[in-house]
């Protein structure tokens, strides 16, 4: 295990999930491994640092998957991250034969009008939320990550890139005051980035990056490998946004001893309709705790806390009506979300509901 515990293994026998436990007694002439990479074309997994060997996947996993009676749901396929089981011998004779549980994961909707999921990264302990402090900084973009963090039992930690090119560098950080959450600045090429954020990359811990192309994550990545690892690019001057240098996820070894993941830019962040958007808006949360009201809409009651510390500058009306806009959208996609549950367990729809319900 020891060459498993570079990427990320860190379960005695003693401790192994019973779940796990199980799988492996299925499967006892199976050994563990992890999802390093995911092309169209199939996975790559690791059983050691520094390899990512193609591995034959389950029937059920090579297809899309869809919500179906009796299918196989997409994000119920193996993702970066992911452990499994595999049998054979590398470089081209591994098959996987069973996935490990999850004990978390990062999913955002998929694009496009039908409801599907999307696994960004599998047993993840941190994610780094990277964004620029140039003119590509976005207070709302980096609430809408945090949502897709939340509830899933990873630690967020906004990561701020480009202090060198900031406008107004205390305008940000009170920008980033409600979230509530660990927030580092530094430069992404020096080294002493992994000295900042060195408590979430003890040994055995798995970080992943997300943010917009550009932001500095390939950057960081190869930063922390200490080599140039990932490819990186430039940003348009006219708006600071980056082309996708990074092509796929891939999960690497650190020299610290924990595993990072790095992701390509994401432009449209959906909600699952699984995310807690009470826990990404905690400080709005106890604002309304304090509403004479209980059903306050915090839009013209009297009494509203909400509202007076909107008035007060304690709160920006911008994140007030983000939150009222993600909440939104959070319930449209659970609804979806239980149409979906409910076609695929055979259970029977409410009168006179559409193909996609009602929202």
């Amino acid at each position: 295990m020891t060459d498993l515990s570079a990427i990320g293994w860190r379960w005695t026998p003693a401790d192994l999930d019973p779940a796990w436990q199980a799988l492996m007694q299925a499967h006892p002439q199976a050994r563990p491994a992890r999802i390093v990479e995911q092309h169209r074309s199939g996975y790559r997994v690791a059983e050691a640092p520094g390899q990512a060997f193609p591995a034959e996947s389950l029937p059920q996993w090579q297809r899309a998957g869809s919500y179906r009676k009796g299918d196989i749901a997409p994000e119920e396929r193996p993702a970066v991250g992911d452990w499994v089981l595999v049998q054979g011998a590398s470089p081209d004779g591994l098959r996987m034969v069973a996935l490990l549980p999850r004990f978390s994961a990062i999913k955002r909707g998929a694009a496009g009008e039908h409801y599907r999921q999307q696994v960004i990264a599998a047993n993840i302990d941190t994610a780094f939320v990277v964004c620029g402090l140039d003119g590509d900084f976005n207070p709302r973009r980096i609430e809408r990550y945090l949502l897709l963090v939340s509830g899933h039992g990873v630690q967020p930690v906004v990561v701020l890139t480009k202090a060198d090119l900031a406008v107004d560098v205390t305008a940000a950080q009170q920008a980033l005051r409600g979230l509530q959450v660990p927030h580092v600045m530094l430069d992404a090429r020096s080294p002493d980035a992994a000295v900042a954020l060195a408590p979430w990359l003890q040994p055995g811990q798995s970080v992943v990056l997300v943010g917009s192309s550009g932001a500095g994550k390939s950057t960081l990545t190869n930063t922390l490998l200490g080599q140039a690892r990932m490819k990186t690019g430039a940003v348009r001057a006219r708006d600071a946004r980056g082309r996708h240098t990074t092509t796929h996820r891939a999960l690497l070894a650190l020299p610290s001893g924990a595993c990072i993941i790095d992701t390509p830019g994401m432009r449209e962040l959906k909600p699952t309709g699984e995310e807690d958007v009470s826990e990404s808006f905690a400080d709005i949360e106890s604002l309304a705790e304090q509403c004479r009201f209980r059903d306050c809409r915090h839009d013209r009651e009297p009494g509203c806390a909400v509202r007076a510390a909107v008035a007060s500058g304690a709160l920006s009306e911008a994140r007030l009506a983000h939150y009222r806009k993600l909440r939104q959208e959070v319930d449209a996609a659970a609804r979806r979300r239980a149409e979906k549950v409910a076609a695929r367990t055979g259970a029977v729809r409410s009168p006179g509901q559409g193909q996609h319900g009602r929202h």
